[in-house]
């Protein structure tokens, strides 16, 4: 049947789309073949983080380490995405207890910030830039939380390639300078921002050779103190000092306060697979909502890039959706019914809903019986890291505290001002987030650890991989090249009414027969440029026991082993 599925989707896909058309293996879209290794891997949204994570392997360090090493190099070559002024979620698989494990690294709202001083201000929103959507910053102590429990190599030997780079500099990729140069118009009015990234009056251009000093001390001063150099040290009162400059809340007090918290992943088994995701103040369970709801459809019969796969999955994506919107939120300040969310029984009740031949215009929440930068690494005694980093709003806030080299996030914005919704702004709260590592296990083993970068993207792509992996048979590199669905409903992530159906985005790649067929069907398309995420993946083939590695062809990521 697989070879069928292969054949319909060559017919499905158009010839402008393909990358590689005289490639004599793989499907026609796929940009190359897989990485395969024995010892190690690791996948990064950026060559030279890849590199350094396997320079960390080589010299003795585990996957956590290579995950840590990465994270802090892409914060350095990739600061349009993530760096330590943002917050991190991680699920690691750990060989030796032969379990899983989720990490919750997200910071909280200030606590001198309230809901009266928005409305004094006559805010109806959070802004998305400046002083007032900054939370506590919480990567840093997600790195100490992961090494505490996981690591190997010392915190100084982890972070000393970053270091170097910092000092040295790195060329700045083609997509990257493109990024930082967007920037400019918004960020650069902010104090701090031009001296750190417009060292000669403007952003690096492609192939230019960027050094970041500040931040080479900031990671020294982190590498030999930990943690608490950054949240109770010279680099906190620092962040304190500069956002009370700018009319900010962000205090010593919420610096020294902050805690990680590991938590217990949930999963839903699709088809023999059980797809992991960490619970909220994340949105990683709407995957889960989205799977459980198809999973009683024949996807593969009706065949990649068809109208009848594309609907179903929409309508599935918006129902999800729709309880995201209402639900998912900081679970410290709500009764958040996650259980019920993703259970099969919720699925079946939800799934009436769909009409196959048309497109709902809108979705009522069920009721209760709720960027970015994404990284993985495995290595040779079987650990796995399923990483994903973030400072939301593309380079964040603008906050650009002096002499550290970085950018504070903007993850506050996320918060709701409107009146008993879950996600309402109170103090001390974590925002609801985007940001969502995965994980596959089948019989109780490791088998994917991957992610998909880009806002409310990630659940729709997430089940996408699963999708194009299990039902259509792909390979992980193909899984991952696949033109892809994106739906948008509000232009507002809080709000939870989707307006008049919202709005269905095909990548190049699906035919214009199938674009009229969606239409006809009540779907409203639109085009989108750069929405469509960024993928990650390493699998474990325990048969052969190698690992297979593949990479974002829609970015600068690169799958490398060894």
């Amino acid at each position: 049947m697989h070879v069928l599925i292969r054949f319909m989707i060559f017919l499905c896909v158009v010839a402008p789309s393909v990358k590689a058309y005289d490639r004599i293996t793989g499907l026609p879209f796929a940009s190359r073949s897989e990485v395969i290794a024995q010892n190690g891997m690791a996948a990064t949204s950026q060559p030279l983080a890849t590199q350094v994570a396997l320079d960390i392997l080589k010299k003795g360090g585990n996957a956590i380490d290579a995950a840590i090493a990465a994270n802090a190099m892409l914060g350095l070559v990739e600061p349009t995405g993530n760096g330590i002024g943002g917050d991190l979620f991680a699920i690691v698989w750990d060989a030796k207890t032969q379990k899983l494990y989720g990490l919750n690294a997200s910071g909280r709202s200030p606590k001198s910030l309230t809901l009266d001083y928005f409305r004094q201000q006559g805010l109806t929103k959070i802004p998305s830039h400046g002083p007032l959507p900054v939370s506590v910053p919480g990567a840093v102590d997600g790195w100490f939380e992961l090494h505490s429990k996981f690591g190997s190599l010392p915190m100084t030997d982890i972070l000393a390639p970053s270091i170097e780079y910092a000092k040295q500099g790195f060329p700045v990729s083609e997509l990257i300078a493109y990024y930082m140069k967007r920037s400019v118009p918004v960020l650069s009015q902010f104090p701090g921002f031009k001296e750190t990234y417009m060292p000669n009056g403007r952003t690096p251009r492609k192939g230019e050779v960027f050094t970041n000093p500040d931040l080479a001390a900031t990671y020294e001063k982190i590498a030999t103190g930990g943690r608490d150099a950054f949240y109770k040290g010279d680099i906190a009162r620092t962040i304190a000092a500069y956002m009370k400059e700018q009319g900010g809340f962000l205090s010593e007090e919420d610096l020294a306060s902050h805690t990680s918290e590991w938590v217990e992943p949930v999963s839903t088994n699709y088809r023999g697979y059980d797809l992991w995701e960490l619970p909220p103040n994340g949105q990683g369970i709407a995957a889960l909502q989205i799977l459980n709801i198809l999973e009683s459809y024949d996807i593969e019969g009706m065949g990649f890039g068809s109208a009848e796969y594309i609907h179903t999955f929409v309508e599935a994506k918006k129902l999800a959706f729709e309880d995201r919107a209402k639900y998912y939120a900081d679970p410290a300040f709500n009764d958040i019914p996650v259980d019920w969310l993703i259970s099969k029984e919720y699925a079946q009740q939800r799934r009436q809903l769909i009409d196959a031949n048309k497109a709902a215009k809108r979705y009522d929440a069920g009721l209760q019986q709720g960027d970015t930068i994404y990284l993985t690494t495995a290595d040779a005694e079987g650990n796995m890291v399923s990483l994903i980093q973030s400072n939301y709003r593309g380079m964040g806030s603008g906050m650009t505290p002096t002499g550290l080299g970085f950018i504070l996030q903007d993850r506050g914005e996320m918060f709701s001002l409107k009146d008993g919704h879950f996600n309402q702004y109170e103090p001390g709260k974590r925002p609801f987030h985007t940001i969502i590592p995965a994980f596959v296990t089948r019989n109780g083993k490791p088998w994917l650890s991957y992610g998909v970068m880009g806002g409310a993207t990630q659940p729709q792509m997430h089940a996408q991989i699963m999708i194009n992996l299990i039902d259509f048979g792909m390979n992980l590199q193909e899984a991952g090249d696949a033109p892809r669905i994106l739906h948008s409903g509000s232009s507002q992530p809080t709000d939870e009414i989707m307006q008049d159906g919202g709005y269905v985005s095909l990548e190049s790649g699906f035919s214009p027969l199938v674009r009229r067929q969606l239409v006809q069907m009540g779907h409203t398309l639109t085009d989108v440029s750069g929405a469509f995420g960024g993928y990650q993946a390493i699998m474990w083939d325990d048969k052969n026991k190698v690992y297979y590695g593949a990479s974002e062809s829609r970015k600068d990521g690169q799958a490398a082993g060894y």
